[in-house]
This record gives structure tokens, sequence and C-alpha cells, in this order.
């Protein structure tokens, strides 16, 4: 296969990991170029080239994780979109399901999407299919076309069609795209009932109109970026990570580009479950720390929780995705005083630019970075490698004025304060992850990602019983590492309400085969001929009368399946919601996943060093307000095999630095992760 690249594009970083068939590594950070990612792309490419050597032919897969779906969504910068709906129901997208988070605001906001979409391009179309799947009225061409025709007037560049009840007769709606395409050929058209075919008029009209919102831009970055590997000597396709965490053709992805809005977040925890995978731990808890955010996941016997929906600026889109929860918590989060005298931390950042305090761009917050320079835990002259010369004196000006001096403390103790305020709330989101879904975190591994992460891990591991916490060999790009461990995937979906008491085994199964078989000509589409590939069926499921379902995994077909599936969906509401109450079931709708599994990557990248070499220098640091200690400063890339180190210690590489209290030892694994565990845990 040659190397392997994955490069995943953040909002101020760019991450690059190279894979040799060898088990040769190369790992590096690049600025983002935001106004052309695909410069920065082309930068890597020719750094990889110049540096490490590798041929653009040589390499073999090219896998890309982006914020393209996102960035339009957040900015508003999507297409220009049109709504076409059943007569009678245009304002769907409008009226929402009437929830108020913000009750006692004096001025409410809308909290649905209606910007998407306003009124004078929401248009209706007479036709009408009844909650069984009959047709009640056909569909009348006269008003499509009419519609249409408005729609081209109001200048809109994508249609998104949403019909009642198409999920369980889709005849409608392919016959309107048909119609769209041949009367207004420019225009991107995404279907509900080839989006998201299931129940819930609302959730579908949302989903839908984010599909064809963000579809032509998605499609002219696909073709863009293909052009520019081209260009470049590379002859293998795009790849593009899911929210869900699958890979998919870029081809296919332009098809359900809603699919790529958390693409991201999801990749990086997957570099952590290969990472894991390779030291033999499968239930782990991800926490990736960076300059503005915390993402956290939850794994599970080697599969990463994913949930039905996620939030995009503060909206529901239903797209099956990597249950990733975020927090305004990273090291540019600001320290602030509250109006009761308390001390805060986040949501607020200092971001990349100006950056904290110590970063000498003009800055003056103090962040939590400022408060590890200040605590000696980060070398002002190794940051990023050297890359980036912190200036120490700035962050002491910073946080003694904005935080030590408000408060009449010291300034070793206000830097330990912001610390200790931002382990709190990171601990929050992982008890969010973790004990709200029914999981107790002491029995997972807490996995380290991102730059921040291995400054805060053993104090949040501490904190919430967790014994052992795994760094992996390069945290700070384990995101792109991700991308090169990911599956092909893709997932489909269809509507089958009815009780499990009720249901018709038949039924069901003839419904997963036709699941089965279209997913089947989507994968072969992906060209994964010659690799393994598994196939999930899933349920999503709730009591007769409840409205949030659940999703659990099908029991093999055979007489008792019914009744499995029933004992199934207990078990998970007992774990999820502390109690089963034994009533009857239903199925809301049926699920397939198909994978094509790709050979493992080596993420390790052990170089054969020689033990007893990595010790770099000795240096006073504050780990409580007891007054410093002394601890030795490792080079982590020099550290051997098997070599143990016990804390104090800080471990230092170009992409993170890890701090080791004491009362922690930490051994390096034969797949170059390090492994530290809690000494007084036993």
């Amino acid at each position: 296969m040659g190397w392997s690249v994955g490069i995943d594009i953040g909002g101020t970083f760019t991450d690059v990991a190279c894979l040799g068939d060898g088990g040769a590594v190369h790992v590096f950070k690049l600025p983002t170029t935001r106004d052309d990612p695909g410069r920065a792309v082309s930068d890597a490419l020719a750094r990889l080239t110049g540096e490490a050597g590798v041929a653009p032919g040589a390499i073999g897969r090219f896998c890309h994780g982006t914020t393209v779906a996102t960035n339009a969504v957040l900015e508003r910068k999507g297409a220009r979109l049109g709504l076409i709906a059943t007569a009678g129901f245009r304002d769907i997208l409008e009226m929402g399901r009437q929830i108020r988070r913000q009750m006692y605001d004096l001025r409410l906001k809308p909290e649905a999407p209606v910007w998407i979409a306003p009124g004078a391009r929401r248009v209706e179309v007479v036709e009408r299919i009844a909650a069984d799947g009959t047709v009640l009225t056909p569909l009348d061409m006269a008003s499509a076309d009419a519609a249409i025709d408005r729609l081209v007037a109001e200048g809109v560049e994508a249609v998104a069609v949403c019909l009642l009840f198409s999920f369980l007769d889709p005849r409608h709606e392919r016959a309107l795209r048909d119609r769209i395409h041949a009367r207004a050929p420019g225009l991107a058209v995404s279907i509900s009932s080839e989006v998201d075919p299931a129940f819930r008029e609302y959730e579908r009209s949302v989903v839908t109109a984010f599909d064809a919102y963000v579809k032509p831009l998605v499609a002219d970055y696909i073709d863009r970026m293909a052009a520019t590997l081209a260009a470049a000597g590379l002859r293998t396709p795009v790849q593009v990570m899911q929210s869900r965490g699958g890979l998919a053709s870029g081809r296919v992805a332009t098809q359900r580009p809603v699919r790529l809005l958390l693409s991201g977040p999801a990749a990086g925890v997957l570099g952590a479950q290969a990472a894991a995978a390779g030291a033999g731990l499968d239930d782990l808890i991800t926490i990736d720390v960076g300059g503005t955010s915390s993402d956290i996941a939850l794994v599970r016997a080697g599969q990463p929780l994913v949930r039905a929906e996620m939030n995009v600026d503060g909206f529901a889109v239903r797209v099956p995705t990597v249950d990733v929860t975020a927090l305004g918590a990273g090291g540019g989060s600001i320290a602030w005083i509250d109006g009761a005298g308390g001390l805060r931390v986040g949501p607020h950042s200092a971001g990349a630019d100006p950056g904290p305090a110590c970063y000498g761009r003009g800055g003056t917050a103090a962040t939590v970075t400022d408060a590890s320079v200040v605590l000696g835990w980060l070398d002002p002259a190794y940051f990023a490698g050297g890359r980036l010369r912190l200036d120490p004196a700035l962050a002491q000006a910073a946080i003694a004025e904005r935080v030590a001096g408000p408060l009449g403390l010291g300034l070793m103790e206000a830097a330990l304060g912001i610390h200790r305020v931002v382990n709190a709330q990171m601990a929050d989101g992982i008890r969010l992850v973790s004990v709200k879904r029914g999981y107790d975190p002491r029995d997972f591994t807490l996995v380290s990602l991102g730059g921040g992460g291995g400054l805060h891990v053993a104090d949040l591991a501490r904190e919430l019983g967790i014994a052992r916490v795994l760094v992996p060999r390069f945290p700070g790009v384990l995101s792109a590492a991700g991308l090169l461990a990911a599956p092909v995937e893709h997932e489909m979906s269809a509507a089958l309400h009815t009780d499990v008491a009720a249901a018709d085994p038949a039924a069901i199964a003839r419904a997963l085969a036709d699941l089965d078989a279209a997913l089947a000509r989507v994968m072969a589409a992906e060209s994964v001929e010659g690799l393994p590939q598994t196939r999930h069926h899933l349920a999503d499921m709730a009591y007769v009368g409840q409205s949030h379902s659940i999703e659990v995994e099908m029991p093999p077909e055979g007489p008792d399946r019914l009744a499995a599936l029933h004992a199934r969906f207990e078990a998970a509401h007992a774990r999820i919601n502390g109690h089963a109450t034994g009533a009857r079931s239903k199925i809301v709708n049926l699920r397939a996943v198909h994978r094509a599994h790709l050979p493992p990557p080596a993420l390790g990248g052990v170089t054969g060093a020689e033990a007893g070499r990595s010790l770099k220098a000795r240096r006073r640091i504050h780990l409580s307000a007891a007054g410093p200690v002394v601890a030795e400063v490792h080079d982590r890339g020099a550290l051997a095999v098997g070599e143990v180190l016990r804390g104090p210690a800080i471990l230092e590489q170009d992409d993170t630095t890890t701090l080791l209290p004491g009362g922690w030892r930490a051994r390096v694994l034969d797949c170059g992760a390090l492994l530290m565990e809690r000494e007084d845990s036993a």
C-alpha cells in the first residue's frame, strides 16, 4: 500500500500523520490556511517530500478530516436554500418543537434554524401520503412546477424536499427531485427519504435542510481537494471522515454531506481507540484538550458510543455521531472573577491570536497556559518543540493582575486555583459521558489527547478515582492518526414503527435485508474488495408511550429474537435511566451499519531508544500549596520500551507535555504508548 497520510484541518492547526509499511512515522503541525485549506495540504505534502523523502506517488491512502461543513453552518456561509413541503406544512421548520431553553430572557430568539430557509424560500406542493403509507393525494405536477419556479426566482442554490410521511413511500420526493433537475439543472437537491428516512417531521426537515445547505460547498471543496492532490502528484482518491467515525470516499460523502458535520472530533476518538488497542485496552474515556475546548468521549468494549443526533450551533441535527461532549475549557481558556468574587475559567478563550499572555502577541488575559508556565510545568524555551518561545514574566503579570490581586492570593496559589477550576469542569464533563450514561468511570482507562491533555489527566484521574492513564506516542496529532485507523463505514436506516409484542419477524428480516442490499451497493463504490467486512443491525427502541428512543443491537435471527430484543432494551434502559419497567416496548427505526476494516496502523513510532538516556534536566515545579518540588524533565522520544519513571516528573515532546505528579509511575509499553498508574491505587 505504501505510505498512508492523514490530514486533519482544524480551526488553528492542520495536523499531519504519515505512516509507512515498515513502521516509519512522520507527524507535525502546520498553521491552517483558512482562506484556502488546500494550501495547508499542499504545504504538508511538500514538507513530507522535502524533509521525510515521501514521494507523492508512493502515497497509497489519503484520509482527511475537515471542518468545512461545520464552518459553513457556524459562519452562515452555506448555499442559499429553498424548502419544499407538503401543502399546509411549509412552516414546520419554524414551529419546531416549541421548546424554550431560555424561558426567562426578555428577548427570545428562535430555537429552530429559521435562518436557513426564511419564509419567502419555503414553498408547498399539493400531495399527501397517509401515516400508513397510502397515497391520499397524488403529487400535482403543476403545483410542483410553480414551487420550483418560485424558488428559482428567489435565487436559491440548493433545495431541501421534505414531504409528509415520505419515509414510508418516497415516490413523491423522488419525482420532485427529478423535476427540479429537469427545470433547474444547476440546483443541488436533498430529499428527506434518503437523508433521514424516519418519523418526526421537524427533525427530518432540519437534517435535510442542513444537508442541502452544505452540499454545494462540500462538493466544491472535495473537487478542489482532489485537484490539489492531483497537482501534487498523488494518484489516490480522497477519503473523508464522517461524524459516526467511519471513512467515505469523497464522491460518496458529497451525496450525504450532513454526515461530515463533526468529522474532526470523531477522528480523535478513533485515534485514541487504536492507540489503546495496541496496549490491550478497550474500555476508555478520551479527553482531547486543545487551545479553546476539550472534547470528551467514551469507548466501551473497543467501540465508541454513538448518539442519534448532534448539536450544531445550538440546533439538534439528527445524524448519528460519535458521542463527544465539548467543553469551553482548554489551554487558552481565560480565568476571570465573577460578580460574586469567585474564580471562573472559560468558556471564553484567548485563541491563537493574540493567545495567552505568555505568547507575547499582545494578549493580557490570564489563561490556563499562563498558569502552567507560572507553575513550571511548561518549558518556555520548548513549547511546541521550541517553535514558539514563551515569556514567563508576561504570564506572571497577567495572573497577578487578573486573578491573584483581586482574590488576595499568592501567585502560585492563583495559578493552582486556575488549574483546579478548569479540572473540575473537565471532571464534570467526564461524568456526563460516563455516569450519566450508566458507566462507572473507575472501570475505564483515561486517554490523553491534544496538545494540553497531558497536563491535566493525572489530576482528573485522581479526582474521578481512575487508576490508569494512557498517553499515546503522539497525542497532539492523534486526530490525524485516527483517520488512518478508521474503517470505511456507511449506515442506513428505515422507519418501522411497531410494538415488539406485535412485530412480524419476517417484516423485520425483510427490512434489514433491504438495508443490507442498499449498503452493499454503496460499499461497492468504495473499492473495498478483499478487505474484511462486518455488518451490524440495530434498532431504535422505546417503551410504548415514550418519545425518546435508545439504540439496541439486534439479536441474531431465531425464534426468540423479539424476546431477546426486548430483554436487551430493558437492560439498556436500566443502565441509562436506572430502572426498567417491564412494560411493552416498541421499535421506532431499524438501522444497518456496514464496515470494511483496514489493517491497524502502527501508531507507536518506537525507534529502539536505550534506557537511561532520556533525562534532560531537573527543575522546580509547583504541584500544591505546600511549596515547590524538584522534578526530572525527560525527553519522551528517548524513553526505551519497558522503562519506568516515577513522579514528580515532566515528559516533553514536540506535540505535548505530560505531567507525572508524585504518587504516579509511568511505563513505556511495547506499542510506544505511556501507561501511567497511581501507586496508591491498590
